[in-house]
């Protein structure tokens, strides 16, 4: 097999564990930890290279030109060269208003220069026979000799026993990113982040990620929060998830985290994820530090919605004796509620007490205040074991907690050998409202019933309509071929801007995926570039000559290109560099094998 040039440049995995093996029976911890910090490096980097999003529910082959549109759609499209169209359908006679969706897409490297600039989603209106584009979220990219896939996120509507038709369209050179308005923002940098949007302001843990406060954007703000000293650590509302040892010796918690050992954020205008992942920590880390059950759990809050979910795994690497685990654990404290709520296994909501025949059995808990009407619900979707022949659905929640106040714990398994391939599953919705009395049962009976059976996609043809029109344009100024001549001079001009730190490499900080947008405006080009990791914050290096740039940089070369009289050059870490942003001139001069 031909060596590629780039193992000169670094070292596979199974060296740096031979070298590590060595070091570590030589008693040199400290190279040791050098070694061990250098393979985590290597493995992000070849899980970047072997990410498999899963099959598409948008293949390239099903684009069509956009000229095949009726006229006024294809002129509303004017600038984009190939469209899709996905219909999605009600099955269990309930509207949908707003629903998250998620698709996959596979794109061919002619169909799209950068997928994040370039897909757009419109809903088509049958009834005026007009296209109206939606705030969309373009994550997961990765390229590959097969071209482009990634994940494209949108809200839907869907009347009930129904159909609506969307159309995706790709295939923009001069597109610029878009910045939709939706009424979900996130501040903070990293897990630490302040999520909100009209109903919730949900604060995460800025030492574990870990979901701390609660707010209620509903009249007066309630918030939710635990009080006190933890047992350590700080203490927050959801304290999952975690298991106790043989023998009772000690917990083992997420939550004894000092920060996550991993974790990844996809943030913009539709939704928020942040997941983490890694072994939980003993009180006495690192004393001891067992990788026996590993830990995966994501939250993912949208825009609009009043809910929230968090799923995620527990996965046994090695034979493990456990004396109890938690999956799911909430703790307010203070009083804010006065009543119970529940719901058993055929989905049907009580109020009041548990009865203990339903107490191993249960599919979501939560609590009200009979006066304030304030209310919080866990619908728990999924929890099922794989290599375990028994899970328990308990976590009868309390209003007296000593202490605290309110509290839940779900235990999905006690005093029990577990084996290694063992996986416990979950996925839950969280659910802020306003408790209404009586007929609250049935309107969250119907709410679980459509979390659970979520709008079905399908790739369609063209949708026809009687009388198609064109309100607007997708484009926005900047994006039409008007520009085109302008924008493609000022790409050849990134095309001569160099990574000095690369010394040798024939590759341009475009090749080498540095630029995520370039935009004019009365003259003046924007230029949006990201570094390839944070030891590299200074992006200035790229913007001009000097102060220990050698060689002329972004703001020398585009200031060349006729029509431009300034130019502005930003940072953003969102999304974060990946090998995917590589072209194949850039994957050449780092030595990669072609995409």
């Amino acid at each position: 097999m031909r060596r590629s040039p780039s193992n000169d440049r670094t070292d596979p995995v199974s060296e740096k564990v031979r070298l590590l093996r060595a070091a570590y029976e030589d008693g040199r911890f400290d190279l040791a930890l050098s070694l061990a910090e250098s393979i985590r490096d290597t493995i992000h980097c070849d899980r970047q290279k072997s990410e498999d999003p899963g099959p598409a529910h948008l293949d390239a082959d099903g684009f069509v030109a956009v000229g095949e549109l009726p006229g006024p759609w294809a002129d509303w499209a004017r600038g984009w060269e190939f469209v899709q169209a996905l219909s999605l359908f009600e099955t269990i006679g309930q509207a949908r208003d707003r629903e998250p969706i998620e698709i996959r897409l596979r794109l061919r490297a002619d169909q799209a220069t950068d997928p994040a600039r370039e897909l757009r989603v419109a809903r088509v209106d049958p009834a005026l026979g007009t296209l109206e584009e939606l705030p969309s979220q373009v994550s997961g990219v990765t390229r590959s000799d097969r071209g482009w896939r990634c994940r494209l996120a949108f809200l839907a509507d869907v009347p009930q026993h129904d159909r609506s038709s969307y159309l995706v369209f790709t295939g923009n050179p001069n597109a610029e990113r878009p910045e939709y308005v939706t009424d979900l923002t996130v501040d903070g940098e990293g897990y630490a982040l302040e999520i909100s949007n009209q109903h919730y302001v949900a604060q995460l843990s800025a030492q574990v990620g870990q979901l701390e406060r609660l707010v209620s954007r509903r009249q007066h703000g309630l918030e939710l929060y635990a009080g006190g000293k933890g047992h350590g650590e700080p203490p927050g509302i959801d304290w999952a998830h975690d298991y106790v040892d043989q023998g009772s010796f000690q917990k083992l918690r997420v939550r004894n985290w000092a920060e996550c050992p991993d974790y990844e954020i996809e943030r913009g205008p539709v939704f928020v994820r942040v997941r983490r992942w890694g072994f939980p920590h003993s009180p006495i880390h690192p004393l001891f530090t067992p990788s026996r059950m590993h830990i995966d759990q994501t939250y993912t809050f949208h825009a609009g919605l009043p809910y929230f979910v968090k799923e995620g795994t527990m996965e046994v690497i090695k034979d493990l004796r456990i004396e109890a685990m938690r999956d799911d654990e909430w703790v307010f404290s203070g009083y804010s509620y006065t009543n119970l709520i529940w719901f058993d296994a055929s989905g049907k909501l009580h109020d009041g007490p548990i009865p203990p025949e339903s107490a191993d059995d249960l599919w979501g808990v939560g609590f009200y205040n009979d006066r304030s009407h304030d209310a919080f619900l866990a619908f728990w979707l999924e929890h099922r074991v794989e290599g375990h022949d028994r899970i328990d659905h308990s976590g009868s929640p309390t209003l007296f907690y000593e202490g605290h106040g309110q509290l839940w714990s779900r235990y999905p398994a006690q005093k029990t050998l577990l084996k290694a391939g063992t996986v416990f599953h979950q996925r839950n919705a969280y659910h802020l409202f306003a408790h209404s009395g009586s007929d609250d049962a049935e309107s969250l009976e119907a709410m679980r019933h459509r979390l659970l059976n979520p709008i079905e996609c399908r790739a369609d043809g063209l949708p026809q309509v009687p009388r198609p029109q064109a309100l607007g344009a997708l484009a926005r100024g900047g994006e039409t071929e008007e520009f085109g001549p302008l924008k493609r001079k000022i790409w050849q001009a990134l095309h001569r801007v160099k990574d000095e730190q690369l010394y040798t490499a024939e590759a341009s900080i475009v090749d080498l995926g540095y630029v995520y947008d370039v935009r004019v405006r009365a003259g003046i080009a924007q230029v949006l570039v990201t570094m390839p990791h944070r030891g590299r914050p200074v992006h200035d290096f790229l913007v001009s000559q000097g102060g220990g740039r050698v060689s002329e940089g972004i703001r020398e070369h585009v200031l060349r290109v006729d029509g431009i009289r300034d130019v502005v050059v930003d940072l953003t870490w969102n999304p974060p560099w990946t090998i995917a942003r590589l072209s194949d001139q850039g994957r050449q001069a780092m030595g990669l094998e072609p995409s």
